[in-house]
């Protein structure tokens, strides 16, 4: 199933250059504006920060995304940064699954706060523009409702500081039980109505309940960076919910030439950042590769 699509996916990006068709292979299409990123964690080899930057672009790759808090030394980040070119695109908070800002102690939510705060002040220093918030956690002792309301308060508290660092607020789609229709996310992020707010819209992440295309086209402008990553609903059937990631880039249910004109319709610039399992320098090139073949 998993070659069958990847056959599938480079047919049709053959077949839409052959044609005429509007597509990534056609020279007017994504080349020129996605740049292309990874998470830190996804870098198995190499000893040092320096190490791993120097892999990853001669590799190919633009940026790199840290965790943040975390507990790596800042200055050999901007060392590594500074002497290889490659940037730092944004940040992920590290706390936001620990301790959501739907949680119902106040004390818990200022934690969250306080690490957003800092995630602000990294991505800053680093030189990004993002900082990757899962809004909040819905379950058994949260309600949808609650977590509503206590997370776009707890926003708006933050916005004054990405004011003051001038870094975006992306909220993240996954799997949280909360804000899962396209429809619905929009507008979250429009009743708070703040040019710092926006969506890091994850492309994988959503095919167990949409179709990343009709996300994109009506979270729009609001879409502030991407992540990559794919998912089979076959899989998910088959062998278990969390199995559905288990597919390579171009072998699940992502239908990327339709994704790439949808990113084309709405006139989407930026990052485009890997999310799937990391490696060796064998490991990252495969991944590089694919993502070259996707968008450019």
């Amino acid at each position: 199933m998993q070659r069958r699509n990847f056959i599938k996916n480079t047919a049709l990006f053959a077949a839409a250059t052959t044609i005429g068709v509007p597509s990534i292979a056609e020279p007017k299409a994504l080349k020129p504006k996605i740049k292309k990123s990874l998470k830190i964690e996804m870098v198995k080899e190499g000893n040092t920060i320096m190490d791993k930057f120097k892999l990853l672009k001669e590799l190919g790759y633009d940026g790199v995304e840290f965790s943040s808090p975390h507990k790596f030394d800042h200055r050999e980040i901007l060392d590594a940064k500074q002497k290889t070119g490659l940037e730092i695109p944004g940040v992920v908070n590290s706390q936001h699954w620990k301790l959501p800002l739907s949680h119902p102690d106040p004390a818990i939510r200022k934690q969250c706060a306080d690490s957003v705060i800092e995630s602000l002040n990294d991505c800053k220093m680093y030189g990004g523009t993002t900082v990757l918030l899962v809004a909040g956690v819905v379950n058994e002792n949260i309600s949808y409702a609650d977590a509503y309301k206590r997370t776009q308060e707890e926003i708006k508290k933050l916005l004054p500081h990405a004011e003051k660092t001038g870094i975006k607020i992306a909220i993240e789609n996954v799997w949280n039980n909360f804000l899962i229709s396209p429809v619905e996310a929009a507008r979250y992020v429009d009743e708070i109505n703040h040019p710092l707010l926006g969506w890091y819209f994850d492309i994988g992440n959503i095919l167990r309940y949409g179709w990343p295309e009709h996300w994109i086209e009506t979270l729009n402008k609001r879409i502030m960076k991407l992540d990559v990553k794919e998912y089979s609903r076959k899989k998910q059937n088959d062998e278990g919910l969390w199995k559905g990631f288990d597919v390579e880039l171009m072998e699940g249910d992502n239908n990327w030439p339709v994704i790439i004109q949808s990113l084309e319709k709405i006139g989407y610039n930026g990052w485009a950042s890997a999310e799937v399992p990391g490696g060796d320098r064998e490991r990252l090139k495969v991944i590089i590769d694919r993502m070259n073949k996707i968008f450019g």
